[in-house]
């Protein structure tokens, strides 16, 4: 077990005054069988007004409205999570109570439908098809297929910044064999979903360093992985080619990053914006 705190801060500069913006932050984890979050709290400035609640897929969110003048807005999030080992990957169940499963559950139902930012291009589901013949049904469940798939994708794919944005879609992403997290978990979902196999994407942070020591403050990230169902759901970092462990703090899942999207909204002015992020992770035991 490790115990993590993470401080995420985000936001945005105008390059005039904006009279009013409306905005949601998914920057909370939430306490699973995998973590436990001890704390955690959001501020916002300048001050505003504000709620809180939980999206459709399990995610905390906070919404709130700035409807004064402003040139900056900054918003940061704390937490202290302790987070679990990986008890391992389960056998899974074979490909007919596979399909029998899906249809009784709205959530399987909900991540097989491809969406415009996993769509995949011909080629890439190829791929997943030639990895499925590749492997022998009576032996190999779709956990296995699902493994080796988000393998593939993970070979192919190079983490390269700068080369895609937040609208980027799988088939281009996979043109390029290049992107971030967020493009190579679109590609991975892409690729499940395109042979079956239902697959949501999760939002979160990672630590970066496999061997910190307690005490040691680093510069983390905002990340992100896939989770596949073959009788449970099933987790995999494909950028770093990794089980999910004790590493890993979960935000919340959607469909793709339009579900889970760390900071959105829209403000009332005619002045462009940058956006800003610095997180850092802390082990604490």
């Amino acid at each position: 077990m490790k115990r993590l705190r993470v401080v995420h801060t985000t936001g945005y500069r105008y390059v005039e005054s904006v009279t009013a913006s409306y905005n949601e932050a998914r920057m909370l984890p939430i306490s699973s069988d995998a973590q436990l979050v001890l704390h955690s709290a959001v501020e916002v400035s300048p001050v505003s007004s504000h709620h809180q609640y939980t999206d459709y897929w399990g995610t905390r969110v906070l919404a709130f409205d700035i409807l004064d003048a402003h040139r900056e807005l900054t918003i940061t999030a704390s937490s202290l999570v302790e987070v679990l080992e990986s008890a391992g990957s389960e056998p899974g169940v074979g490909w007919e109570e596979l399909r029998a499963a899906i249809p009784r559950s709205a959530g399987c139902v909900e991540q097989l439908g491809q969406t415009p930012l996993t769509e995949p291009s011909a080629s890439l589901a190829e791929l997943a098809a030639s990895v499925l013949e590749a492997t022998d049904p009576a032996v190999d469940g779709p956990c296995a297929a699902a493994r080796a798939i988000v393998a593939s994708v993970s070979s192919e794919m190079e983490y390269m910044s700068g080369v895609t944005g937040v609208r980027t879609t799988a088939a281009e992403a996979w043109e390029a064999r290049s992107g971030v997290c967020q493009d190579i978990a679109h590609v991975a979902i892409g690729a499940l979903r395109s042979i079956g196999i239902p697959a949501r994407y999760v939002s979160g942070y990672l630590h970066p360093k496999i061997d910190a020591v307690v005490g040691e403050t680093v510069t983390g990230e905002s990340h992100a992985w896939v989770e596949w169902y073959c009788g449970t759901w099933h987790g995999y970092d494909p950028t770093n080619g990794v089980e999910i462990g004790d590493r890993h703090i979960r935000i919340g899942h959607g469909r793709d990053y339009s579900d889970v999207t760390p900071l959105r909204g829209v403000y009332a002015g005619g002045a462009s914006s940058d956006l800003f992020v610095q997180v850092s992770i802390t082990r604490e035991a």
